[in-house]
């Protein structure tokens, strides 16, 4: 069985938002929502200005918060690791908005709470998830972190760091960031799940 994962180059990432563009066509996510988004950060002050585009969605983490929270059993982890919602046994409760450090849930106005699947529905048919297939810079790898010959495991070891957002939450997430200049350094460098 596979584990996915997800790597983004923030070195690659120009903030063109095209991959949230995809997510929203492919996933028809309605409109005052999103389901990955474009950060920008900025370090320092003029004339030693620094700023970068980081990417950000849920982490399908190893560790979910957001599964055990759940009253009806709606979030679960897959088999192969996605952490996805039922829309079905959903009661739009929160808890799993309010579990998940990331922020990377919403109310969905159709009645339930909504999050990035890494387009499940794509994978089962072989394809990529629309935002690895949209990004025109390329920064996006997707695949199986127990594949050595994946995409996404060449991705992180060839790049010169691998960091995760708040690694201190001990969710060892599935989306890892690459090649994050020091200045702008997540932490905990080498935290893959």
């Amino acid at each position: 069985m596979p584990r996915y994962a997800m790597a983004i180059d923030l070195a690659a990432c120009v903030g063109c938002a095209a991959c949230a563009v995809a997510c929203k066509l492919e996933n028809e996510v309605p409109a005052g929502v999103d389901r990955l988004w474009i950060r920008l950060e900025e370090r320092g002050t003029f004339p030693d200005l620094a700023m970068q585009y980081r990417p950000e969605q849920c982490l399908h983490c190893a560790e979910p918060p957001c599964v055990p929270v759940c009253p009806t059993g709606a979030s679960h982890v897959t088999a192969d690791g996605l952490v996805l919602v039922d829309a079905e046994t959903c009661i739009a409760c929160g808890a799993c908005i309010a579990a998940c450090p990331y922020d990377a849930r919403y109310f969905d106005p159709r009645g339930f709470v909504g999050k990035c699947t890494f387009c499940e529905h794509r994978i089962v048919q072989g394809q990529l998830p629309a935002c690895v297939e949209t990004c025109p810079t390329l920064c996006r790898t997707f695949g199986d972190l127990d594949d050595p010959e994946s995409d996404v495991s060449r991705a992180i070891r060839a790049a010169r760091r691998v960091d995760v957002l708040k690694p201190e939450q001990g969710t060892r997430p599935k989306l890892v960031y690459l090649n994050t200049p020091a200045r702008f350094g997540l932490a905990a460098e080498g935290a893959l799940p």
